[in-house]
């Protein structure tokens, strides 16, 4: 994975760059002091995973990544543990509280390769955004445990699914009240059925086809208008899925 230190601090660099450097297969292509700087390298070299300070002159972490539309996958790195929560609802892969111990580092740096490597599944068909590449019962419906029961979801009725930190949230049509999970987006994407009916479109968003209403340059509206964001990754897969 290619990724970029952005931190005001030079000895925090140095942190980040030698647990990189233990437990290698990761390509440093940039560090930087200055965020407003780091926006210029973030638009030139195509990285995977983004080290990022809070707290910094100029302009914070948390406005760089909300300046960004495409940021990649990012894991905030700070002193101040009173962000996490604006951290995690940005979908940061990981937030590591400064002084970062070792193992912790670990922890966030896997959990971000497995889902670099969920993204980049391709099948067969050349189609990564399209699901049902694996054998599963011809149902309409699926179960899912969600306080303390499985509930029964029929497939039709699922908008929209959103990869959170370690759950995930299932929009049903009907309800402005999601059905949370404690399941990772591999686990629901084998769940969903294999009749391309629903999409990877993002990341951390699978839609069902038949719910889009319209097509933006950079997201999909949905019947009931929520808008969700088009990675750049997804982007070619999506328009060749809807055959625009």
């Amino acid at each position: 994975m290619k990724c970029i230190i952005i931190d005001d601090e030079p000895l925090a660099i140095d942190v980040v760059e030698s647990y990189l450097k233990q437990m290698g297969g990761m390509d440093i292509v940039a560090k930087c002091t200055n965020p407003l700087e780091a926006i210029t390298l973030l638009n030139k070299h195509n990285v995977d995973l983004v080290f990022l300070d809070i707290e910094m002159p100029n302009l914070s972490g948390i406005d760089l990544v909300k300046s960004i539309e495409n940021l990649p996958q990012f894991i905030f790195t700070t002193a101040y543990p009173q962000y996490a929560l604006d951290g995690f609802n940005l979908n940061a892969t990981d937030y590591l509280v400064k002084p970062i111990p070792f193992h912790r580092f670990i922890k966030a740096v896997t959990r971000a390769k497995e889902k670099y490597e969920l993204e980049h599944l391709q099948p067969a068909n050349g189609m990564p955004t399209v699901l049902g590449t694996i054998n599963k019962p011809d149902n309409d419906f699926i179960f899912v445990k969600s306080e303390y029961e499985n509930i029964k979801i029929k497939t039709d009725s699922i908008t929209y699914v959103q990869g959170l930190k370690d759950y995930i949230k299932i929009h049903v049509e009907g309800t402005n009240k999601a059905i949370i999970t404690l399941m990772s987006f591999k686990d629901i994407m084998e769940k969903l059925p294999n009749n391309n009916q629903f999409m990877r479109v993002h990341k951390s968003f699978i839609v069902n086809v038949n719910s889009i209403k319209a097509l933006q340059k950079t997201k999909i509206v949905l019947q009931n208008d929520m808008r969700i964001p088009i990675g750049e990754t997804f982007k070619k897969d999506v328009l060749e899925r809807l055959g625009v």
